[in-house]
């Protein structure tokens, strides 16, 4: 009943609404229509009281629940159903225990913080509340097992194609999946699945983007290496514009990967927008480290380095971290 009184301010354009007349159109006591106003006005959203012509709609927080980010929404299926939580440990935790049930497909978690968010390798992933996008996304796409781990490559790229275009920020990729700006981590991919056999149940990926977060924020051992949108720009963004943007992208890529799971029609694009091709950068293992030139990126989503004695090796997501001889990137 709440959002459906949100609504009703929403589609009078700014102009006040009696109590009278919500109540009426949705067949609820006045008291009700005042005890969800109240409600409203405690999540952050702005609402006047006007004695003669009742209630008017004047600012709304920056959440990205379902009601706040259906405006922004450009999509068919990808953010049509949105579980949006207020505090939760880790999105890709959360989701994958809903994934083991029946789930629509491109259902997006959100959270407005994270307590004990993942990146790669069990890292932790600070998670600021209010201050980033930290979502998953769930899918169930009909390819094989084997082509799930190109789906970093899909959300890489949708990613860095909604920073630059809503952002106006020149954010580039660390292969497989960091989105980097100003030689520092700016956004972190994580892919999880699961699979039998030859069928997938479900692939999870979950997106933390630093969208308004402060040096302060990070602390001083990850601010040497993590960025923010608003650091890098200047300029705060909307959270609800970029998240919607991130689901757009994501579906236009991702409807053409699923068709026979190939990332040949979006390589060179990805490639193009590459933060490491062309650059000596190190090679770390649990076992070694290995020093090289970063020459190409396979159709397999795989990275190829030219090593010191002219051989060549190809990489693949997860057997080691990529770092730039002098720093992150």
């Amino acid at each position: 009943m709440k959002n459906r009184i949100l609504e009703e301010l929403r589609a009078n354009s700014g102009q006040p609404v009696s109590g009278e007349e919500i109540s009426r159109r949705l067949g609820v006591s006045r008291t009700a229509v005042w005890k969800h106003i109240s409600k409203l006005r405690s999540e952050g959203y702005s609402i006047e009281s006007h004695t003669n012509s009742g209630y008017k709609l004047v600012g709304s927080p920056d959440i990205l629940s379902s009601s706040e980010l259906e405006p922004y929404l450009h999509t068919e299926f990808m953010g049509r159903n949105i579980i949006y939580l207020d505090s939760i440990d880790s999105t890709n935790t959360y989701a994958k225990k809903k994934a083991e049930g029946l789930f629509r497909e491109g259902t997006v978690v959100i959270a407005d913080e994270q307590t004990g968010g993942r990146g790669r390798l069990g890292r932790h992933w600070v998670s600021t509340k209010g201050k980033g996008i930290w979502m998953t996304l769930m899918l169930k796409p009909d390819i094989l097992p084997s082509d799930a781990p190109k789906l970093s490559i899909v959300a890489a790229l949708a990613v860095t194609n909604a920073i630059r275009s809503c952002c106006r920020l020149d954010a580039e990729i660390k292969w497989p999946n960091d989105i980097v700006a100003g030689g520092k981590k700016l956004c972190g991919i994580l892919t999880e699945m699961s699979a039998e056999e030859d069928e997938i149940k479900y692939v999870i990926i979950g997106i933390g983007i630093n969208a308004n977060m402060d040096n302060d924020d990070f602390g001083q051992e990850v601010s040497s290496i993590a960025t923010s949108v608003r650091i890098e720009s200047g300029m705060p963004v909307s959270r609800k514009a970029l998240a919607a943007s991130v689901l757009f992208e994501f579906e236009q890529i991702y409807r053409v990967f699923t068709r026979d799971g190939s990332i040949k029609a979006f390589l060179e694009d990805y490639k193009s927008k590459s933060a490491v091709l062309g650059k000596e950068v190190r090679l770390i293992s649990k076992k070694e480290e290995i020093k090289g030139l970063a020459v190409d990126i396979s159709k397999e989503g795989h990275l190829v380095v030219r090593l010191a004695d002219g051989s060549y090796r190809e990489i693949m997501s997860g057997e080691v971290s990529i770092r730039g001889m002098h720093g992150y990137i």
